[in-house]
């Protein structure tokens, strides 16, 4: 079966519990679409169970783009010691206030060889995914595409394309594939439909719920 989740922030206890409810298996497919850090404290440990998982792919979003780069930065000052920049510092600030003091104090505990898995992972994201399933196509990104054009390739956009501008319910993104998004918690806290769109970040990171859907049978799962 194929699985479509957003937005777990750190939520390790919700995912595993997730899985365990949907019995997922090494036969079967999951696609994170992003926000897989900050808010929650277990941010380090979700990234370590994720790296270890063949058959999750991770699509970034604002969180993880941010972090990435944020703990890069530290990193490289653990390691030369040198001085913050003001710039770098003033970033760092507006991060930790957003939900990142979670993922620096985890990346802190971390021993180097750690520290190097987790920026390689969090580097590596993909910006979307895209899958076939029971003759039905899907896109899946973080929050949208802004200023999408069917004339422009996908790799064309640049990463803040794809977090900067959430997907409008109301219209259709593109013909004849579902576009499948996270980033904005559903008013409700289910999963919900717009028009050629899906909706999943059921809000994990403000006390709600993790929601999951199973692409095959359209199936909706709770933790």
């Amino acid at each position: 079966m194929t699985y479509v989740v957003s937005d777990l922030h750190g939520a390790l206890g919700k995912f595993t519990a997730l899985l365990k409810k949907i019995n997922f298996s090494d036969n079967d497919v999951m696609y994170v679409l992003g926000d897989v850090v900050d808010y929650g404290e277990d941010s380090m440990e979700l990234v370590a169970d994720l790296s270890m998982r063949a058959n999750v792919y991770p699509v970034a979003g604002e969180h993880d783009f941010l972090a990435a780069r944020m703990l890069s930065g530290f990193d490289r000052m653990l390691s030369s010691g040198a001085a913050p920049e003001p710039e770098y510092i003033a970033e760092m600030t507006g991060w930790v206030n957003d939900g990142g003091q979670a993922s620096l104090n985890g990346f802190r505990a971390l021993n180097g060889e750690q520290r190097e898995g987790v920026l390689d992972y969090l580097c590596d994201m993909a910006l979307f995914e895209e899958a076939e399933v029971g003759g039905k196509s899907y896109l899946m990104v973080h929050a949208g595409i802004a200023g999408y054009s069917k004339d422009r390739d996908l790799e064309d956009y640049c990463p803040a394309d794809f977090f900067s501008e959430p997907l409008d319910p109301s219209r259709a993104l593109m013909d004849g594939t579902t576009v499948i998004v996270g980033h904005v918690p559903t008013a409700n806290g289910k999963i919900t439909r717009g028009v050629g769109s899906i909706f999943l970040d059921c809000g994990v990171a403000f006390g709600g719920r993790l929601g999951c859907l199973c692409l095959e049978t359209g199936e909706e799962f709770y933790v």
